[in-house]
């Protein structure tokens, strides 16, 4: 494993109920202070991928049942979740973001260890205050309350304070305004910029992802169809078709029906 690599994903396989395949033999890797892209459609395999990473398959009754995750050289694979947070990897997850019935500052201060003093705790929280201080205006605020584009405010604010070395993140753009959506990617891109954070970014929006990661990966049936650096990306055709919306009116196509499965570094040579 070369010494720059977080974290690497080799040829997993993710079986649901024991019964229905969700990945197939999916390999990706990201170096750390990267921030990498993993983008496609609907039931691509995107977030079956991160909740393996993070092992939150587990509650969803699946696996992995080939192939390995690797995390700073330590196997991590079907390790439960809150071992895989000790190691320093924090998930935002697509669903459940927080817990509605506590306030902004409650939600903060739930992840942070028992054992931390009161001092490291609100340094903690004012360090989200900082990314996010929107939160800090409403603090007193309890989470079901908030708006879509406060909750995810929330739940990267509650990752960060587990001080983590990977921030996994689910489908950040879901549901929110473009003008909300462009607040968020500002963030992140600071966050890692100013913490020296990796991040590893799931999203249905091709356009979003792309437009600040440094490396991309575009799943389809849970495999691997391309991948290649942001910029790359962002430039081919196929991805231009159908990924950033730029088809002909009524030539929307699969991207399997555009081009043969292969990747990426093929087409740059």
């Amino acid at each position: 494993m070369n010494s720059d690599t977080m974290l690497t994903v080799d040829k997993l396989e993710v079986v649901y109920k024991r019964a229905i395949t969700a990945v197939q033999g999916i390999s990706l890797s990201v170096a750390r202070g990267q921030i990498v892209a993993v983008i496609g459609t609907n039931g691509a395999g995107k977030s079956t991928t991160l909740r393996a990473i993070s092992g939150f398959i587990g509650i969803d009754d699946a696996r992995v049942t080939d192939g390995s995750v690797t995390f700073k050289g330590q196997r991590i694979d079907n390790r439960p979740p809150h071992t895989i947070a000790r190691l320093g990897i924090a998930l935002v997850p697509e669903r459940e973001k927080v817990f509605p019935n506590l306030s902004i500052a409650e939600n903060l201060a739930a992840p942070v260890a028992a054992r931390a003093s009161r001092s490291e705790r609100r340094r903690r929280e004012e360090l989200v205050y900082h990314f996010f201080p929107r939160l800090a205006e409403l603090r007193a605020r309890i989470g079901g309350l908030l708006s879509g584009g406060e909750r995810q405010m929330l739940a990267i604010g509650s990752a960060l304070v587990c001080h983590p070395e990977l921030l996994l993140i689910d489908e950040l753009s879901l549901g929110l305004a473009p003008v909300v959506v462009e607040g968020l990617m500002e963030r992140l891109v600071q966050i890692r910029r100013e913490l020296d954070i990796t991040i590893l970014l799931v999203e249905q929006s091709a356009s979003v992802a792309l437009a600040i990661s440094d490396y991309g990966y575009v799943l389809e049936n849970g495999r691997v169809v391309l991948d290649g650096d942001a910029a790359r990306l962002k430039d081919h055709p196929e991805i231009k078709e159908f990924y950033l919306g730029q088809a002909r009116a009524g030539d929307r196509r699969s991207y399997a029906e555009i081009k043969q499965y292969r990747r990426s570094r093929r087409w740059y040579g």
